[in-house]
């Protein structure tokens, strides 16, 4: 744990003297709110209406949940761009636990999804998200749904981790956590309601991790969209997001450390 931290103070600080790269992470996930709620809104029909205002709120948990994986991306650059130059021989020459190196980039990445989420989340509010539009909701059903987001970004900036030992550039890695990210997310019900999607494709989307920590949000935030799927994730979002985001950790965590011990710099 001491090393962990210590590692997670040296990604942080570095962070902090690239400020472009905290700028650039917060401009993204802005534009996407923007952009889905005045170009979209109107034209997408939630349950029977095509009111923008229902689109809004159906909206900002698919916007949120893509934005904390797609921090994945950015984990998988960043140890890819030490295994390039060779800090990560460095680091496993020192008298440090294995697995350190990998955990303090991904709590340094937490920490920082949660500034991103912080803003992104004051921008909703600004554009007219409405928690509790449709279902009574509290502040800790809202906290609740906020940290099972953290959960499913922390979980997916492993796969980043595994992604960025594997390649040989960081710019490999930017595209290899891109590339699968898209279909994840927008084979779900983040952005369209999955009951409008041909069978076979709808199955898919309700079994898609992804879609259950969405479908979880938006039952804590009382947002409208919940799917009315028999599939279980969609019975028990909040259950199928926490053994969802707890499986992809421990699978990928110890993948990555394995990788780790072996990575050639």
């Amino acid at each position: 744990m001491s090393d962990s931290l210590v590692m997670a103070r040296r990604n942080l600080i570095r962070m902090s003297r690239i400020p472009e790269m905290v700028l650039f992470g917060l401009i993204q996930p802005v534009m996407f709110v923007v952009l889905f709620t005045y170009v979209f809104g109107g034209s997408m029909k939630i349950g029977d209406t095509t009111d923008p205002q229902v689109y809004k709120n159906f909206l900002m948990a698919g916007i949120f949940a893509q934005t904390v994986t797609f921090a994945t991306a950015g984990a998988g650059a960043g140890i890819a761009d030490d295994m390039h130059k060779g800090l990560i021989d460095r680091f496993r020459s020192l008298p440090m636990a294995r697995g350190a190196v990998l955990t303090g980039r991904t709590v340094a990445d937490l920490v920082q999804t949660a500034l991103t989420l912080l803003v992104l989340a004051v921008v909703a509010l600004l554009v007219g998200w409405r928690p509790g539009s449709v279902e009574p909701t509290n502040f800790g059903k809202i906290l609740g749904g906020f940290a099972l987001l953290l959960f499913l970004g922390y979980a997916f900036t492993w796969i980043g981790a595994l992604i960025g030992l594997t390649v040989r550039t960081p710019e490999a890695a930017t595209s290899g956590g891109l590339i699968w990210l898209f279909p994840v997310t927008f084979i779900s019900n983040a952005f369209v309601d999955s009951g409008q999607m041909t069978p076979w494709l709808r199955h898919i989307a309700e079994w898609n991790p992804f879609s259950a920590t969405v479908q979880a949000c938006r039952q804590l935030f009382g947002d409208p969209g919940l799917s009315h799927s028999g599939a279980w994730p969609m019975q028990h979002p909040v259950w199928a997001s926490l053994i969802y985001s707890a499986l992809i950790v421990v699978i990928f965590r110890t993948l990555a450390v394995r990788k780790y011990r072996r990575a050639d710099g």
